[in-house]
């Protein structure tokens, strides 16, 4: 008999979606308390509804004129398409920095461990548990989410992926031991792995829809993350827990040591996620780096970013993720004492970093939802940025 569940903590929400504020930050100032934060190189005080870390000192002009100025340049012909890109990524800085928290969702008893937006609903995200329940959640409508009760104990969703051939489907691994295709209303229409035995469980997953191929790791072999590059669908990186990324030929795998390229880390590996063009690479250790490694040369991280967000037993795993659209990665903080540049009273944010710099361009915080937040993803199309909490 599982063992009977704790109650609801709804003061604590699991998930919460963030949405440009149509205040300005400068009207939300009075209503705001005046935390202490750290940023990149300093520590200054900053407004808690949302935290600036430097971004006053890389001089951005207004946004309305950075992007009409980039525009007419490369009409022009005298900018490149990176420069565009570039005045498009520091008008959005301008917009994240309003952004607060407009819905709230406490739906589980147990943490938050998995997150995935849908493909084609920008305000539809499915979030799995510890205890195996699944809601399905359109923040865009007045109904309450669609909750699909797990098994509790032992049954944690470890990763959840849309079906794109079907957006009524999803791809759920789970510690129950499967890997496996269910509908919306719960009922699982196919089963891809089944362990039949409580010594092997499913830690991640990964879909190809062109190759209509599903890929998962177990913990046998102690992989944490898989991932496949959304411009070749043969190439897959794997991040595991004895402290290495792998990338893998699935057209060649021959067994174990048949992997292209191996990339040692430090530290046990929670997760390893390419970039939306395929070009690069981005790791999550258990400790304190966040890595990004380049097509070009895959033998050498191309940039290494000091963070913390160590590891415990009983906190999901902190990830960093891309944004879809601009060069940026957001990341939850830890923070740890032992850190080197850590500060008195350090929050735990949001953090924002550039993919090129590997410079904090912002901090997000909210004080009614100070936890830990493991999970941060931006939906497909960059607007919303969904958080979820892991302890």
């Amino acid at each position: 008999m599982a063992p009977r569940k704790r109650p609801e903590a709804p003061k604590t929400p699991n998930v919460a979606a963030r949405l440009r504020s149509k205040r300005s930050p400068r009207e939300l100032e009075p209503e705001a308390k005046k935390l202490r934060v750290k940023g990149s190189g300093s520590s200054r005080r900053y407004d808690s509804g949302c935290l600036w870390a430097g971004l006053a000192s890389l001089q951005v002009p207004p946004p309305s004129s950075s992007i009409v100025r980039a525009l007419h340049q490369y009409k022009l012909g005298k900018a490149a398409w990176p420069s565009l890109q570039q005045g498009l990524q520091q008008s959005f800085l301008h917009s994240l920095a309003s952004y607060r928290i407009f819905q709230k969702a406490a739906p589980f008893d147990r943490r938050a461990t998995s997150l995935a937006w849908h493909p084609t609903h920008p305000s539809t995200l499915a979030v799995g548990s510890k205890g195996g329940d699944i809601m399905l959640w359109n923040f865009g409508i007045k109904e309450k989410p669609t909750f699909i009760k797990g098994i509790g104990a032992g049954g944690s969703i470890t990763a959840l992926k849309f079906n794109l051939l079907n957006t009524n489907q999803f791809f759920a691994s789970s510690m129950e031991g499967t890997t496996r295709l269910q509908d919306f209303k719960g009922n699982t229409l196919r089963v891809f792995t089944s362990s039949d035995t409580c010594n092997v469980w499913f830690c991640s997953l990964d879909v190809s829809a062109n190759s209509r191929m599903v890929v998962t790791g177990d913990n046998v072999g102690h992989t944490k993350r898989t991932a496949l590059t959304p411009c070749c669908d043969w190439l897959l990186a794997t991040a595991s827990v004895d402290q290495t990324v792998k990338l893998w030929d699935l057209r060649q795998i021959r067994g174990k040591a048949s992997f292209l390229y191996s990339l040692p880390h430090r530290h046990p590996v929670n997760s390893a996620c390419f970039s939306p063009d395929g070009a690069r690479l981005l790791t999550t250790d258990q400790k304190s780096e966040i890595r990004i490694y380049s097509a070009s040369q895959w033998d050498c991280p191309l940039d290494l970013i000091p963070h913390p967000h160590r590891h415990f037993q009983h906190l999901t795993p902190i990830k960093a993720t891309w944004h879809p659209r601009y060069n940026l990665i957001v990341v939850g903080r830890y923070p740890d004492p032992n850190f080197k540049s850590c500060a008195p009273y350090e929050l735990r944010t949001i953090d924002v970093f550039d993919g090129s710099s590997g410079k904090m361009m912002c901090q997000l915080y909210d004080p009614e939802s100070s936890g830990i937040i493991s999970l941060n993803e931006f939906n497909p199309i960059g607007d919303t940025l969904a958080s979820a909490m892991g302890e």
